[in-house]
């Protein structure tokens, strides 16, 4: 078996071979090469092993997976895969490991750290896509509507009910061949992950006699699951928002040795056994893993009054979908697509396809159990038989694809699958963009990808134009922003000054008595932290609480007031709001003398989703983690772009090379000629 390795000129590893599996160990080989680091990283973290080398900061986390039990998960859904499957998955892991040892070289962390390459699993690769995705649903959201439901009543839930600040989001959108100026189908989309360095998402092209398929990868999974163009089909995802995992208020006791768990049938015992986490500059810490017949347990211990367990899809299944991972690279029409979705599990994704043919695919899939409505909106008793989960949701659903689609994550196609959405803004402007214009290229789309209009404005600003008794600067201010086209663009002093204004309203709403039940999180393990923070909960719901809806004893328009007076008197030189709206993406070894990241346009409800956190932050943490539009007329015509570059090694010259792209909105031609990209010999 054979393959060789070409690069575009911005890096791109393009990998020919003589078959699936000598092409799958190809890719495992230089991704390991480019990504040492970082899938080093991924596996430790979903082996609960990363403290050992990142110190105390990572023992929550690692924390976590020991109790959720990540890595038995994914031995689990390794050991159900199918043969052929299975091999594909080895080849892969052949590769990883026969690529490290040179990777790890070039990569400074390793020697930073004292971290040693370590020896890639068979079910490694299933390992690192569930740490990736084991939060991606939100369950944590659970933890937070029962603290409001125990604190201010099971009303006040819906006051909060949005996309919180750690839920992964996209945007996307199908257009038919009659609304383009191609003659056949466009596909764009972004999803919206931290932005992390490396970046999440691998740029590839995997060909072999069997097919020749370019997409996005998820480093340290073989193949191309969430975004490719196979030259004859093409496809894309989205969040579907779906509730697919459980939480339980669990009673454990023990007698002697032995823990038991309440459940339907009375007091069973359960499995339990201690593991070490070591951590670097401090002592080793010690954590029980406690399994109920309903999952894991994440919080609490036998010796306390209440414990919480998981209950989660592949888990329960041993399954995790990867078998539709090598039929997608076989796909030549929608409805291979839509035969390969049949496997998929983890996570529930709303997606989109089309073909050459004129084929066209709308549709949700993974697996979301059937039960009973309460388990979606918060922390159930395990005790009670009706929580139970009672098979799976079938058939998922679909729709026809007339002229155009949109998905970003807002309640519509998944709407009877999930419990909170967010906000129909970014759909709605897609639709409306899209509407406005006609012979659509995929170099026009990225006009579609960049739009920075914010429509969630429209509640603050209409309770800041009823406003009385504004001083001279306030004043001032209101009548700015009433002005104001309603666009974060990144050298907008308006933008800036709306932004201050909300951060100062978010602040004083988590203020408010009305709110100070919630102000002292539950004592729930840290990692859950970003979802059970007040102020980040009311930044992100305010539409909600400055709405119809409001909390006793507030007065909106008062608080409104205050707010004003304080952002106008401290404006002591306008900034642009690309000055305070700066990129942070997240590493695994933080640099301390890394100075402010870049200007970015954008916000949370734009298309162009650059998320901060109004009221903690003007930083951007999660955003558009890479851009694309696949052109099904001529995949040569297709665009793409991620916000550093194909290389996860600092100083390469292919680690930040598509950054100033990134930023500037634009989108980088995707080479699909040989001709026209660099063999690389293996001198690694």
């Amino acid at each position: 078996m054979t393959a060789r390795r070409f690069r575009d000129r911005w890096g791109v590893p393009h990998l020919r071979a003589d078959d699936p599996l000598a092409l799958a160990a190809a890719q495992g080989r230089v991704t390991a090469y480019d990504r040492a680091w970082q899938i080093e990283v991924e596996r430790h973290r979903a082996q609960g092993t990363s403290a050992a080398f990142l110190g105390v900061d990572a023992l929550g986390w690692d924390r976590f997976a020991r109790q959720v039990r990540l890595d038995d998960t994914a031995r689990r859904c390794h050991a159900a895969l199918d043969p052929a499957t299975a091999a594909w998955v080895g080849a892969y892991v052949t590769g990883v490991n026969a690529g490290l040892a040179a990777g790890a070289a070039r990569a400074p962390e390793f020697a930073a750290t004292g971290l040693a390459p370590g020896r890639w699993q068979p079910w490694t690769p299933l390992a690192v896509w569930l740490g990736h995705h084991i939060v991606f649903a939100g369950f944590p959201s659970k933890l937070w509507r029962e603290h409001v439901a125990s604190r201010l009543g099971p009303a006040a839930i819906g006051l909060f009910a949005t996309d919180g600040p750690a839920v992964a989001g996209s945007n996307g959108w199908l257009l038919a061949a009659e609304r383009t100026g191609t003659g056949a189908a466009l596909l764009a989309g972004d999803p919206h992950r931290f932005i992390e360095d490396p970046g999440v998402y691998q740029q590839i092209r995997l060909a072999c006699p069997e097919y020749d398929v370019v997409g996005l990868a998820m480093p340290g999974v073989p193949g191309i699951a969430h975004f490719a163009h196979t030259g004859a089909v093409a496809w894309a995802i989205t969040n579907a928002m779906a509730d697919y995992q459980d939480l339980y208020a669990e009673r454990l006791r023990r007698r002697g040795p032995v823990v038991e768990a309440l459940g339907p049938d009375g007091w069973r015992p359960v499995p339990t056994h201690v593991e070490t986490i070591e951590v670097a500059g401090a002592d080793p810490v010690e954590v029980e893993v406690v399994e109920t017949e309903r999952g894991p347990v994440i919080a609490g211990a036998p010796d306390e009054s209440t414990a919480v367990s998981l209950r989660y899809p592949p888990r329960v299944r041993a399954e995790l979908g990867f078998a539709a991972l090598p039929e997608l690279l076989r796909a030549r029409s929608v409805a291979d697509v839509d035969r390969a979705l049949r496997h998929w599990v983890e996570p529930v994704n709303v997606v989109q396809a089309a073909d050459t043919a004129g084929g066209l695919l709308h549709r949700v899939a993974g697996a979301v159990p059937v039960r009973d409505p309460a388990n979606g909106r918060g922390v159930v008793p395990a005790w009670r038989a009706e929580h139970a989960w009672r098979g799976w949701y079938a058939p998922l659903p679909r729709a026809e694809v007339v002229g155009r689609a949109v998905m970003a994550n807002e309640r519509g196609l998944a709407a009877p699958l999930g419990v909170e959405f967010a906000p129909p803004h970014r759909a709605r402007r897609i639709a409306e963009l899209l509407d406005a214009g006609h012979d659509w290229t995929a170099e026009r789309l990225a006009a579609v990808h960049t739009d920075t209009y914010l429509a969630s404005a429209g509640p603050l600003l209409t309770v800041l134009a009823g406003v009385t008794g504004l001083g001279p600067d306030a004043g001032a201010l209101r009548e700015r922003l009433l002005r104001w086209d309603r666009r974060m663009a990144a050298d907008s002093t308006d933008a800036a000054d709306f932004a201050m204004l909300r951060a100062a309203v978010v602040r004083r709403l988590a203020a408010h008595p009305a709110l100070a039940e919630l102000a002292e999180p539950p004592a729930y393990p840290e990692v859950f932290a970003p979802w059970l923070s007040l102020t980040s909960r009311v930044g992100y719901a305010l539409e909600q609480l400055l709405g119809a809806a409001r909390l006793p004893g507030l007065d909106v328009a008062a608080l409104v007031r205050v707010a004003a007076e304080e952002v106008a008197g401290a404006a002591d030189g306008r900034a642009p709001w690309g000055d305070l709206h700066r990129l942070a993406p997240w590493r695994a070894l933080p640099d301390p003398d890394a100075g402010p990241g870049p200007r970015l346009a954008g916000d949370h409800d734009c298309v162009l989703a650059t998320s901060s956190v109004p009221g903690v932050t003007h930083r951007c943490f999660r955003g558009p983690a890479a851009r694309f539009v696949w052109d099904l007329a001529r995949r040569e015509d297709s665009r793409w772009v991620v916000p550093l570059g194909a290389c996860g090694v600092p100083g390469d010259r292919h680690h930040d090379d598509q950054s100033p792209a990134w930023l500037a909105g634009e989108l980088l031609p995707v080479t699909t000629d040989w001709e026209q990209l660099t063999e690389e010999r293996d001198e690694h």
